[in-house]
């Protein structure tokens, strides 16, 4: 064992040597990573929301408008008179009315019918897709990490993450990272005043090559870029109130370090649990996935809350997840999975209160192998809050040969 005992998480997806590590192990399923911005970085946080398992975008947002989505949901499907904040074609599930005001407010938005180009069913092929979202080209790097390298987002804390879950793959490349379990755990294993281990990093690695010192230091920096942050204790704002489950305890922690100015660039936080193959359940409490909007619903109420109106003129918040679910629901009242999906976007740029879709209908002959057919890659949604909401220009670097979407989601800063 080194002078650096190795804990639960390592300090980066390469490991500090293979030796310095964090202290603490977040619960199971949520994760946050965050990546901090260079000084001239002036563009939104981006909150990147990871529903991993295979969201059910057909019950978030559900088609109340084609006869075929009732047809292949009779269990299952949201009924209309249950939805909040319908057009017509598509409403809210009920179990998202926390999220109501925002939706009203213009600041809460849906888009359906994306996704990735490849109609996979496999969890994790799906998953390592999504976060490299560079199919057909040779780059290994996570799209997270290509974004901070194109904002110049390369600061002590490029990128973190903290939990079990990680989208570990979305920061994969040069830029830094570092794990912890939240804020106020983020130490160095057993350091303190008499067994300054912090300062022997430091001193060990002050005049090794770049390629031993770099990862060593880099720790040293985010341990200390990070500890005015924690030596304050911290109670949301506005009175709001988040949920005590993982998914609020990360968004509580990415309100904080926005708040702190920091130079927060984005922040990604993984949510599991979305494999609803049985038991998902008609829209009532009680049911798997009401229940879990109910806690997702609540947790971005939260975070919305503590932000305020001026701290989420800043912030730009989606999601996303590596497939949808099958159109048909299946004898256990839940669905496997699928293809097409939809996207939730929060924030003050966010021209809200509404779906945006091109929409490709549930009838038989429009489904891509029984799923919903993906008519607007998911990429080109992101793309689009990149160029107007990050301050990026091409998406080249990030997105190779994917145009923004011209949806309108967002205006521009």
């Amino acid at each position: 064992m080194s002078l650096f005992d190795c804990g639960e998480k390592q300090l980066s997806r390469r490991g500090l040597l293979g030796a310095a590590a964090l202290t603490g192990l977040a619960g199971a399923g949520v994760s946050t990573q965050l990546a901090y911005a260079a000084p001239g970085y002036t563009g939104d946080t981006l909150v990147v929301l990871s529903l991993h398992g295979g969201f059910d975008g057909l019950s978030a947002l559900a088609p109340i408008g084609d006869p075929d989505y009732y047809k292949a949901r009779p269990a299952i499907g949201v009924p209309k008179a249950q939805v909040i904040a319908g057009d017509g074609s598509f409403g809210l599930h009920p179990a998202l009315a926390p999220l109501l005001p925002l939706w009203k407010s213009g600041k809460l938005a849906g888009v359906h019918a994306v996704g990735q180009s490849n109609p996979t069913r496999s969890h994790f092929a799906a998953m390592e897709a999504m976060e490299n979202a560079a199919p057909g080209t040779s780059l290994r790097t996570g799209w997270l990490g290509r974004m901070l390298g194109a904002t110049g987002a390369s600061g002590a804390l490029a990128g973190v993450s903290v939990g079990a879950a990680m989208p570990d793959r979305l920061f994969a490349g040069p830029a830094p990272s570092v794990s912890m379990t939240g804020i106020d755990k983020f130490t160095l294993a057993g350091d303190s005043s008499t067994r300054p281990r912090a300062a022997a990093l430091r001193a060990m690695y002050a005049d090794a090559p770049a390629l031993q010192a770099t990862p060593a230091l880099a720790a040293d920096k985010a341990l200390t870029a990070s500890a005015a942050v924690r030596a304050s204790s911290y109670t949301p704002a506005n009175g709001a109130t988040y949920p005590a489950t993982e998914l609020g305890a990360a968004l509580r922690d990415v309100a904080r370090l926005i708040k702190a100015k920091v130079g927060l660039a984005t922040a990604a936080v993984d949510c599991g649990d979305w494999d609803m193959h049985e038991g998902l359940g008609a829209a009532v409490k009680g049911q798997r996935m009401y229940d879990n909007l109910t806690d997702l619903a609540l947790a971005l109420a939260a975070f919305a809350a503590d932000l305020g109106p001026e701290g989420m003129n800043s912030v730009t918040l989606l999601t996303i997840s590596e497939f949808g679910r099958r159109v048909q629901e299946n004898g256990s009242r839940g669905a496997d999975h699928g293809h097409g999906n939809a996207m939730l976007l929060l924030g003050g740029g966010v021209k809200g209160g509404r779906v945006y879709a091109k929409w490709p209908g549930l009838a038989p002959a429009a489904l891509v192998a029984g799923d919903l057919a993906v008519t607007t890659d998911y990429r080109s949604v992101i793309g689009e809050v990149l160029q107007k909401r990050c301050g990026l220009g091409s998406l080249a670097e990030v997105f190779p040969s994917v145009a923004p979407s011209t949806f309108g989601l967002v205006t521009a800063r």
